[in-house]
């Protein structure tokens, strides 16, 4: 998705927005300016510890500021925690459902619990259930649910007293394939029908797919913040080569480094992934410089930059804990 955002009214905004851990010296967020626009699907990326996890706790008043100030619906969230969680709903990496209680009820007592009156809770219970597909599972205990439809349940938890932004901390990791796309299929209906959504994701495809915006964070810092489309105009290759051959793949690296355009390779599995800016006879170049140090090509990819590769040359290959 690449359109612009559905308004341009400031839904969420912070200004220098800073979060230093107690008793050590990590920063965890660092001087962040940010905002999100009524009606954005927002992704905020990150490797592990960039900082997205506790900017969305701060956002969301779980976690109290060092220094700098955050809006949420035109409300200050240090200043006003109690009114700031009126206005927004959360879906935590944990799950967070009442074990006490079934399937129909965690809705309906959150209804409760926001003030709403016991024949409107029921009715939107119902009809969340419905929309959510698990009218069936109504009357069972919650664990009874696999790990998508907990989560599916939660979003509709987190929705029902009508949010002006909707928190989504890593939504749809540790499931499988098929939940993961029906989980998409509901944020996008759900941002089609006028919900802000904040995202915090390190999957690649899915702020790809899903967001408006995106921020890519590491070390608390913001280092880019455009549409998916335009992150990727923005590394300034045209193609990606991925050349699987055998023979001395160091020196098929360096044939390939040399080509016109080339702006940089790596080594990959069984083989070399070479970054280029233009393409003309790019692949009979690529087979004539492998050929050239005797590389047998087994099999030859080409494909777009992703948001993937945007990642990558601002956050480095390093494994995170």
């Amino acid at each position: 998705m690449t359109n612009p955002p559905v308004t341009s009214l400031p839904v969420i905004h912070t200004s220098d927005l800073t979060k230093v851990y107690a008793g050590t010296d990590v920063t965890a967020v660092d001087g962040l300016n940010l905002t999100v626009y009524q009606g954005e699907i927002f992704g905020l990326l990150g490797p592990n510890g960039a900082g997205k996890t506790t900017t969305a706790g701060m956002l969301t008043t779980r976690v109290l500021p060092s220094a700098g100030s955050a809006f949420v619906a035109g409300i200050d969230v240090v200043a006003q925690p109690n009114l700031t969680k009126q206005f927004i709903g959360v879906v935590s990496q944990v799950n967070t459902l009442d074990r006490q209680l079934s399937v129909w009820e965690n809705l309906y007592f959150h209804g409760r619990l926001f003030g709403m009156g016991a024949i409107e809770s029921r009715e939107v219970a119902s009809e969340l259930l419905e929309t959510f597909q698990l009218t069936r599972w109504a009357k069972a205990s919650v664990y009874a649910l696999s790990g998508g439809m907990a989560q599916r349940l939660m979003v509709a938890r987190a929705i029902f007293h009508r949010p002006a932004v909707l928190f989504l901390d890593e939504p749809t990791a540790g499931l499988d394939p098929q939940s993961r796309l029906a989980l998409w299929e509901i944020m996008k209906q759900l941002n089609a029908d006028g919900q802000t959504i904040l995202l915090t994701t390190h999957y690649m495809e899915e702020a790809e797919q899903l967001c408006h915006r995106v921020a890519i964070m590491d070390h608390g810092k913001l280092l880019a913040l455009d549409t998916p489309t335009n992150l990727k105009h923005s590394t300034g290759i045209d193609t990606i080569v991925t050349v699987k051959a055998t023979g001395d793949l160091n020196e098929l690296g360096r044939a390939l480094a040399l080509l016109d355009g080339a702006s940089s390779v790596r080594a990959v599995e069984r083989g070399v992934e070479l970054h280029v800016a233009g393409g003309e006879r790019l692949l009979t170049r690529v087979i004539a410089a492998a050929e050239g140090v005797g590389a047998q090509v087994q099999d030859v990819s080409v494909a777009e930059p992703s948001l993937e590769t945007v990642f990558i040359r601002l956050t480095g290959r390093e494994l995170r804990d």
